[in-house]
């Protein structure tokens, strides 16, 4: 067991390595890749490599969907409460490895083991709801309303699943798809992402030995996602994707899966906005406000991307989160002391800059932060814009960094409009002490999730999901469950 709570020594960290499987898992087999070429995986703090996995083919990607085929034509079969007991079995495991586990994530993606550590947790309660939803997957019967026949419904799973995962969050969203789709008897082939491929191959390790039979889960690495997820996405024995990234990408797949009309969940970026009235408990705000944006070092979906704050409080609220932003420590996530990793990559990094500059240039003031630190690694200052002008690129595009721009504004429906003024739809925060000005505005808002008076809104039980730009379909909660059953309805006729 490695200890919780001290820096973390290289033999420990290449130990953890050690352990991972470095191919691809495909029919219940470890194999190498039919290329033969590998994918460096990077630590995001030094830039150097950690470890090189296997690159997949197209021809592997086919047979890991032959094998995720073949598999569900028994899976389906197998007992709800066997299901069920799998996942039960792959959240003792998760739990069981949560310090390895973390490590591995901080080592790939950056952020510091705390996090690290929470994510472990998150993500393995998404196997201890599905093992408990497996069991309560049902239809209904009811008398027509002629009296003369009766309606049976029941529901069925999708068929083979095809799934492709983000880095940012890169244990949590493989277990948000595949615990559901393993309780409602579906297969499926997940491909994470290049920068972060560690996690997912641990967790199909995790699987198989919680007695997933073979096939029903396949893991492919691969530097390029397009040229090996296309030709799966338009083959028809896939029934379904689901994916988390960006709204771009997600948009070239939904038209990839059109041509067989998969059954598709999209979840895509987000603008989210953190709203604070003018009565507002400020104290609880800031600590909102502290864990919306530097959660994942601000590397989320729904991490808080524009404050808008009424003005009678904004100097005040800009100025303590200011102070706390300062006193967050920068650096390598296995380092005791550290609360803040580096961004994922150097092309991060510069995105952020970017639209800080942009910020400052048109009149944004930088309360704190403001600039990427010097030295090896992709890190960038904890940052407070205050001012922000309404034509700063920060307003309108996901900044996917550690930096808080504040915005003022002189009532609920200008705070209201401002709020609704983007493409995206994901999550938004209120904090107020009136209830009922709180559900005004909660309905008023034009997204799929909203944080009231606290600071995140991720929940296996609860439905994640956005609108408009942000994407459709939800996971998580029994709505999760619906995304991988079809509905068969016979009509009984019983004169």
């Amino acid at each position: 067991m490695l200890d919780a709570m001290t820096t973390i020594s290289p033999s420990a960290e290449r130990a953890v390595l050690d352990a991972v499987p470095t191919q691809l898992f495909i029919g219940g087999e470890w194999r190498d890749g039919t290329g033969g070429g590998t994918l460096p995986v990077e630590d995001p703090a030094t830039g150097e490599t950690l470890v090189e996995v296997a690159d997949a083919t197209v021809a592997d990607g086919q047979a890991a969907l032959t094998a995720a085929d073949e598999a569900f034509r028994t899976f389906r079969q197998v007992a709800p409460r066997d299901r069920g007991e799998i996942l039960r079995r792959a959240d003792e495991l998760v739990g069981e490895r949560r310090e390895g586990l973390a490590l591995l994530m901080t080592l790939a993606m950056g952020k510091a083991l705390a996090e690290s550590r929470a994510e472990v947790a998150y993500a393995a309660s998404y196997f201890r709801w599905y093992a408990e939803e497996a069991v309560r997957i049902n239809g209904r019967y009811q008398v027509a309303e002629n009296g003369l026949s009766r309606v049976l419904t029941m529901e069925q799973p999708v068929g083979p699943c095809l799934f492709i995962t983000p880095w940012n969050f890169p244990l949590a969203m493989g277990t948000r798809k595949v615990g559901p789709a393993i309780a409602a008897g579906c297969t499926c082939v997940v491909k994470p992402a290049k920068q972060t491929p560690l996690s997912m191959l641990a967790m199909a390790q995790i699987l198989e030995e919680a007695g997933l039979p073979a096939g029903v889960c396949n893991v492919i690495t691969a530097k390029q996602s397009g040229e090996l997820m296309e030709p799966l996405i338009r083959d028809p024995r896939a029934r379904k994707l689901s994916f988390t990234g960006s709204t771009a990408v997600g948009k070239k797949l939904v038209e990839q899966a059109s041509e067989q009309l998969l059954r598709m969940s999209m979840e895509l970026g987000g603008n989210a906005p953190f709203l604070v009235l003018q009565d507002a408990d400020l104290d609880l705000a800031v600590e909102g406000a502290m864990l919306a944006k530097m959660r994942n070092i601000g590397e989320a979906c729904t991490s808080a991307n524009r404050f808008l704050v009424h003005e009678s409080v904004a100097a005040d609220f800009s100025q303590r989160l200011a102070e706390r932003m300062r006193g967050l420590v920068l650096g390598r996530g296995t380092d005791s002391d550290v609360t803040t990793g580096p961004l994922i990559d150097q092309a991060a990094r510069d995105g952020v800059q970017e639209l800080v500059e942009d910020a400052v240039g048109k009149g944004a003031e930088v309360l704190v932060g403001g600039s990427p630190r010097d030295g090896a690694g992709y890190f960038y200052e904890p940052t407070v814009l205050a001012g922000v002008p309404s034509d700063a690129r920060v307003q309108s595009e996901e900044i996917f960094g550690p930096v808080a721009p504040v915005i003022s504004f002189a009532s609920d429906d200008e705070a209201i409009a401002l709020a609704n003024a983007t493409e995206y739809g994901l999550s938004s925060y209120v904090f107020t002490q009136d209830l009922n000005r709180a559900f005004r505005i909660v309905e008023a808002l034009e997204v799929g999730m909203v944080g009231l008076n606290q600071g995140m809104v991720s929940n296996a039980g609860a439905p994640f999901g956005g609108v408009q730009q942000s994407g459709y379909g939800r996971e998580g909660g029994p709505e999760g469950l619906h995304e991988y059953l079809e509905t068969k309805y016979v009509a009984m006729n019983l004169q």
